[in-house]
């Protein structure tokens, strides 16, 4: 048998906490000395210890692990039980991620008011173009549900191309529409232009967009999640500008390295008037 020291030692947890696991019967001594007191326990008590720490460590309280080791849970129900916890405790730690990833654009948005130029601002003709594209249904507009849509759109794109032997004809081009459920949600396409003509064997569409005659432009550069200042400072020029939005900006991708710090996009907001 080991004593309290030794059993804490091997279980790598302190004396102080087998003895409050004594004081609420999550874990007795094997034998307790009636003259000192003094408690001992038994190898075969590791495998109890281990499952009182792993439960606590994924969240749960000690109530419920007491309920969980009464109910002899066997090793592979265990083991279920904590692939379920780990995955629901992963799904919190992206969510929180997540949250702070769009903290953070909103202060860097907020850090950034005013430095960006309206004079980097370019009204301009966007040529018509034939795409191919796949397309989805974001959330919202806000880059924190636009990205989680997008990105596995591209790469399935570019993996149907090159199974069809399309090859790109040019940078990539998103652009937006409003669902046709209504609400916040946004249709989003994830397109590229290509030379092929439409074919009932392509698992990807073929359309052609059509020119704008004039769009309000202007340079991002950085990835898309922080693309909110660039955004605003083309919504503080049209506020001041003789002309109006007609529609969700396109997203034009000049440059996309593997350095995603690195990536140039150019919006191109169709507007009227002036």
């Amino acid at each position: 048998m080991f004593t309290i020291g030794d059993f804490a030692g091997h279980g790598r947890v302190s004396a102080r906490m087998l003895r409050h696991y004594d004081a609420i019967g999550l874990l007795r001594p094997a034998r307790t000395d009636p003259d000192t007191g003094y408690r001992y326990y038994e190898a075969a008590q590791l495998a109890r210890l281990n499952r009182i720490i792993a439960l606590k460590d994924l969240g749960f309280t000690l109530q419920q692990i007491a309920a969980v080791l009464d109910e002899q849970v066997s090793a592979a129900e265990l083991r279920g039980m904590l692939r379920l916890r780990r995955a629901e405790l992963a799904a919190a730690v992206t969510a929180a991620g997540a949250r702070l990833a769009r903290v953070e654009a909103r202060l860097r948005t907020i850090e950034e008011e005013g430095r960006m130029a309206v004079e980097d601002v370019v009204v301009k003709r966007v040529e018509a173009v034939r795409v191919a594209e796949l397309t989805g249904t974001a959330a919202s507009f806000g880059p924190e549900d636009i990205g989680p849509v997008i990105r596995p759109l591209y790469a399935e794109l570019f993996r149907r191309l090159a199974a069809a032997g399309v090859e790109p004809a040019g940078p990539a081009i998103a652009y937006y529409e409003d669902a046709p459920e209504g609400g916040d949600r946004i249709t989003v396409h994830a397109a590229v232009p290509v030379a092929a003509a439409p074919r009932p064997s392509y698992d990807f569409a073929i359309v052609d967009l059509p020119a704008v005659e004039r769009a309000a432009t202007v340079v991002h550069r950085g990835p898309m999640e922080r693309v909110l200042p660039t955004a605003q400072t083309l919504a503080r020029w049209l506020a001041d500008s003789p002309y109006r939005s007609a529609g969700y900006p396109r997203e034009l991708t000049l440059e996309c390295p593997e350095d995603r710090e690195r990536w140039v996009t150019e919006l191109q907001e169709p507007v009227v008037g002036g």
